[in-house]
């Protein structure tokens, strides 16, 4: 039976398949193989080049033939695979077995014994997964994440004059401007991914407990380490590790996904953000035609969008966390613990993605209200009280955080009515005067 969304176990594979289906080209069963055969591929193309002794002779018309097999890597292939793995019972000498039939094929089986020569499974594993890692990074997340920061600056840049009652510790604080607030949540993302940029797509190549013990046995009189330089990271575009036991040390790894996690947590504070925005009816949200916002109250339009973000944000980091710090924990030169933990790298990226997909959706739903926002803004007199107290503090006046505490840190409503009574009471110039009576909530919002 194939499978369908409708028995996936994992939503990510079910009720998401839409948003996630991109990220199957990366981290599904079927691109990891496929990913094996790509560098096992290339790396027999490599030792030809060098030439080894054996391989000088070999036809390199055949290279082009020889990349087919991953160019053209189809799931019947990956099929094959999987039966002979059901045999090896070993996921990437099912790989070897499989190009060897290739070989075969191709009528190059004198050769074939230099297929996986001197290698350890981890350097196909710990080459394949960092690259297909990096590629779903560069052609699925960093785009959605741009899109995001991209849809985030449009609205700063159409709400930057919009006035905004601010709020520090739930109450009415100095007031600000909505694009403003916006471009806080640009910023850390801009400066995250900087960060992020910098981390190194970190890959182990170096035989059995990292030393080339075999390569250099059987041809000592080449340098493997330029060699395995030169592969990993010109070819393979990823960074070598230099001194590795069996396995990968993780620790870049390990920085990815704390960095991905801190940038998620950035996207929760926004998600938070804008759910208590509209729970304050600063915004309104469209409505789609057949859609129902609750299943109970009709004049509700829950914002869903947001929650199913912050859910799957939350599910991302949990996985990125452990991910983090179990990885780079590896008993003397190898335990097996990293290989199955490894097979779920995909499964935060994916909750990611469909955490941005959620939030730009529901920014995109987005109705500003700006009669709810003026009027909380009229409604808040007291958050001027800052401003009116700075003046006279300039102006030398007696005693002026006093006396605006007294005025507006009471249970009676203050209104630009009592401000303004205030103002009169003031022993100041009237040029001072007329400075504070053009404070209001409205425009009391700095730069």
């Amino acid at each position: 039976m194939s499978l369908s969304p409708l028995y996936a176990i994992s939503p990510v594979d079910g009720r998401y398949r839409k948003t996630t289906q991109e990220l199957a080209t990366y981290f599904s069963e079927a691109a990891l193989i496929e990913y094996r055969v790509y560098v096992e591929i290339e790396y027999f193309i490599a030792l030809c080049e060098i030439p080894l002794p054996q391989l000088q002779n070999f036809p390199k018309e055949k290279f082009d033939d020889l990349r087919k097999i991953y160019e053209r890597f189809h799931e019947d292939d990956a099929q094959r695979i999987k039966d002979i793995e059901s045999i090896t019972n070993h996921d990437v000498k099912a790989v070897e077995y499989f190009i060897k039939e290739k070989f075969d094929a191709l009528g190059l089986a004198e050769h074939k014994e230099f297929i996986h020569f001197g290698l350890t499974s981890q350097d196909i594993n710990n080459t394949s997964i960092p690259h297909s890692f990096k590629l779903a990074i560069e052609k699925s997340y960093l785009p959605a994440l741009h899109d995001l920061v991209e849809q985030l600056k449009k609205l700063a840049e159409d709400w930057k004059h919009i006035p905004l009652l601010a709020h520090t510790h739930g109450q009415p604080a100095s007031p600000t401007r909505l694009g403003k607030e916006i471009l806080v949540f640009v910023e850390r993302l801009e400066s995250q991914l900087a960060l992020f940029n910098h981390i190194p797509f970190s890959a182990k190549f170096g035989g059995a407990t990292g030393n080339f013990n075999a390569h250099h046995i059987a041809y000592p009189q080449i340098d493997w380490k330029v060699f395995g330089n030169e592969f990993v990271n010109k070819r393979l575009k990823l960074s070598r590790s230099q001194y590795t036991t069996q396995i990968e040390h993780y620790d870049n790894f390990a920085a990815h996904c704390d960095a991905l996690k801190r940038i998620n947590n950035i996207l929760i504070d926004l998600d938070r953000d804008m759910w208590t925005y509209i729970s304050m009816n600063y915004f309104k949200q469209k409505i789609k035609a057949g859609e129902v916002g609750s299943s109970a109250m009709p004049h509700k339009v829950n914002p869903i969008d947001f929650e199913n973000s912050e859910g799957n944000l939350g599910l991302a980091n949990a996985l990125f966390e452990h991910l983090a710090a179990k990885l780079p924990i590896s008993r003397l030169q190898r335990d097996l613990t990293d290989s199955t933990v490894l097979r779920n790298i995909g499964v935060p990226v994916a909750h990611t993605l469909i955490a941005i997909k959620s939030t730009q959706k529901g920014l995109g739903k987005l109705l500003l209200n700006e009669d709810a926002i003026r009027q909380d803004l009229e409604d808040n007199w007291p958050v001027v009280a800052e401003a009116i107290q700075t003046i006279l503090r300039r102006e030398a006046y007696p005693n002026p955080y006093e006396a605006l505490k007294e005025l507006t840190r009471t249970n009676s409503k203050v209104n630009a009515n009592i401000i303004s009574e205030f103002v009169e009471t003031l022993d100041v110039s009237d040029e001072v005067k007329k400075e504070i009576r053009q404070i209001s909530p409205s425009t009391y919002t700095g730069i």
